[in-house]
């Protein structure tokens, strides 16, 4: 983990490295232009082998210390599931896959600072972008005095080119490809594209782009059924087997995957003020979406159902914007985690060819009564109430339309 030959005394600076182009310009240039001992962090959010190739890149390159960490149970349990309890989506389509990871990194960051007592931390995020905000906004939640470093705000580069040639001039590793013109950001919930050719919203993305999902048209032919318990809120199996939060998400998302589920296409608007456009893969939480509300549909009161899919809009803008770490996140969770102890039972899905379907529910302490809703004649409904019902509730309106009428005639007498 440590780099002893590289250490120099100077203050230290934690760095979110992924060992992409930017970042592994960034650990140099935190080093030459800003004196900095650098602490290099990679969070294994479910990468794969590149997570540990970051971290000895990271060691190559000068940093003092690099750490390694396996996130994914702590992913998946403490920041996916919570989310997914407030069925948050993003303008109606995005299922916040990158957003949600952020609050994750940076708390690690912060807490890596204080081990190695760095007093600053740094990331790769851009000057337009979403994630700078978050990173940094939850560095001063955790820690209010942190200094934290954004060089893409900072430094005078102004493009590829230029840390290309930087790259070269510090002998720096950097693959780069023109077969792929965009940036992905993956983790066990999603994959997100954006930038290069995905930059003009006409532009279809290219069928070989996708990593996580094969096309419908190369989707099996037959269709698939798939079973998802929950239990107090929380899916815990799939098929009957029961898995941890991480394994279960990663089965979703090769069951998901295999028939095309879950990709969108999305230009969505930016907290700091400009849209984007985002295509996202992100098979197994739309899976899971949908098997959630098909429960919910049996377990929740209409009422707080209704509300908690209003404050579910907010929480969303929430966790895009990054304010996972305000307190008003974190009172919202305590609603929303309220409503989820009722959220027990079984979802069935039929997925085909991208489409995810809802063909059956059941629950334990279901609210759906077949003999209430029944069409025959019985039961506790006594269907004369409903004209009694429907005056009362129409009564305002009546009211509205006569005052309207006794309006329009006096007008027209004054004619």
């Amino acid at each position: 983990m440590t780099n002893p030959n590289t250490s120099t005394g100077r203050e230290k600076i934690v760095l979110a490295y992924s060992g992409g182009l930017d970042t592994s310009i960034i650990l140099k240039w935190l080093q030459t232009e800003r004196n900095y001992d650098v602490v290099c962090f990679t969070a294994d959010l479910g990468q794969g082998d590149e997570v540990e190739e970051a971290r000895v890149k990271a060691l190559n390159t000068g940093a003092v210390a690099a750490y390694a960490l396996d996130l994914r149970e702590e992913f998946v349990r403490d920041y996916v599931f919570p989310m997914f309890r407030s069925s948050a989506l993003y303008e109606g389509y995005y299922l916040l896959g990158t957003s949600i990871a952020r609050p994750l990194i940076a708390k690690k960051m912060v807490e890596i600072a204080a081990k190695e007592g760095a007093v600053a931390v740094s990331h790769g995020a851009t000057g337009k972008g979403n994630d700078q905000v978050r990173f940094e906004m939850t560095a001063y939640a955790l820690n209010p005095d942190i200094v934290t470093v954004a060089p893409w705000r900072d430094w005078d580069f102004q493009g590829r080119a230029d840390l290309e040639a930087f790259a070269h001039e510090h002998n720096i590793p950097v693959p780069t490809t023109k077969k792929d013109p965009w940036s992905t950001d993956a983790n066990m919930l999603h994959i997100s594209y954006e930038g290069g050719i995905l930059e003009d919203p006409w532009t279809e993305p290219p069928a070989h782009m996708f990593k996580l999902t094969v096309s419908p048209e190369d989707a099996p032919n037959e269709a698939q059924y798939v079973e998802v318990e929950f239990l107090n809120g929380d899916p815990v199996s799939i098929d009957g087997e029961k898995l941890s939060p991480a394994d279960l998400l990663q089965k979703a998302n090769e069951i998901g995957g295999q028939h095309g589920i879950g990709r969108i296409d999305l230009v969505e608007n930016r907290f700091v003020g400009m849209k984007s456009r985002g295509v996202y893969e992100t098979p197994g939480g739309t899976l899971l979406y949908h098997a959630r509300r098909a429960v919910e549909s049996l377990t929740l009161d209409r009422e707080v159902l209704h509300q908690r899919d209003a404050l579910g809009v907010k929480y969303a803008e929430l966790v895009y914007n990054g304010f996972w770490f305000a307190p008003e996140r974190e009172a919202l969770q305590v609603y929303i985690d309220h409503v989820a102890q009722s959220v027990t039972g079984t979802a069935r899905l039929k997925l085909y060819k991208s489409n995810c379907d809802v063909v059956g529910r059941k629950a334990p302490r279901s609210l759906y009564d077949k003999d209430l809703v029944s069409f025959e004649a019985g039961g506790d409904y006594n269907q004369h109430d409903a004209g009694a019902f429907i005056k009362l509730n129409a009564l305002r309106m009546r009211v509205q339309a006569r005052v309207a009428a006794r309006a329009e005639a006096k007008e027209t007498a004054q004619v």
